[in-house]
């Protein structure tokens, strides 16, 4: 289980048991979805404001939302990925471990540096894969049977292009009423990323049989593959170790 050696942990303990209720239930409601006990995928529409087609084989991009297990596991298996890192953003170098992080008065936040190749999806693909599957953005400081500042909704861009984007989004999903509350992702300058412990990277592909995996993550990849089929890869991107 996440945070086995956390304070609280019967919390997220109680909160997984509870879950565990709803794991064989998979049910429409209007434009969204659930597999058992993993948040709701939405289907959202496509950024009205996007990057241009460029030439640029590589770009990055910084997205926490909950635990970077999850995040790390859906965007692994996104065509045009090249690397998806689990990490810390949002604090200093100093507090980027886990042990620290998982206090929650670091700044960090729990996140993924996802290295892809515009020409094949666009930073604006990538949003939009973010708020519909990777997470809840309506979450406020959590993501299923985590809590804390280091569980928020944040995106953090590493251009003032990103920046534009994300925010015109926000904006564009706000007014959409796609989502039956409003969204709480905040759209952060502090985007220097800290790598995550090596036994936290490719956790989702390590540890499928894992019950926080099985509940919490796993659906998103099912959910990804039905939303994004034309976006979905079977074979996830690894970091290497």
């Amino acid at each position: 289980m996440k945070g086995s050696n956390k304070p609280g942990t019967w919390l997220r303990s109680s909160a997984i048991i509870g879950v565990m209720a709803l794991a064989g239930a998979v049910f429409w409601q209007e434009n969204a979805w659930s597999f058992g006990g993993a948040e709701t995928a939405v289907a959202i529409p496509a950024p009205a404001v996007d990057e241009p087609a460029g030439t640029s084989h590589s770009e990055t991009a910084i997205f926490a939302g909950g635990c970077f297990w999850g995040i790390q596991g859906v965007f692994q298996h996104v065509k045009g990925v090249t690397d998806a890192v689990s990490g810390y953003t949002g604090g200093t170098a100093q507090t980027a471990d886990y042990q620290q992080v998982s206090g929650g008065d670091t700044g960090h936040a729990e996140s993924v540096k996802v290295t892809f190749d515009p020409t094949q999806v666009s930073y604006g693909d990538l949003l939009q894969i973010f708020f519909s599957v990777a997470h809840n953005p309506t979450e406020l400081n959590r993501q299923g049977p985590d809590s804390g500042t280091q569980y928020r909704s944040a995106i953090f861009p590493q251009s003032d292009s990103q920046q534009r984007i994300a925010n015109a989004y926000i904006a564009q999903l706000q007014a959409s009423h796609s989502y039956d509350r409003p969204l709480v992702t905040r759209v952060e300058s502090n985007g220097h990323f800290y790598p995550a412990e090596s036994y936290h990277q490719n956790y989702l592909t390590a540890h499928p049989d894992s019950m926080y995996i099985m509940i919490n993550d796993q659906p998103k990849i099912k959910q990804l593959e039905h939303l994004f089929p034309t976006r979905y890869s079977q074979q996830p991107v690894l970091v290497k170790q």
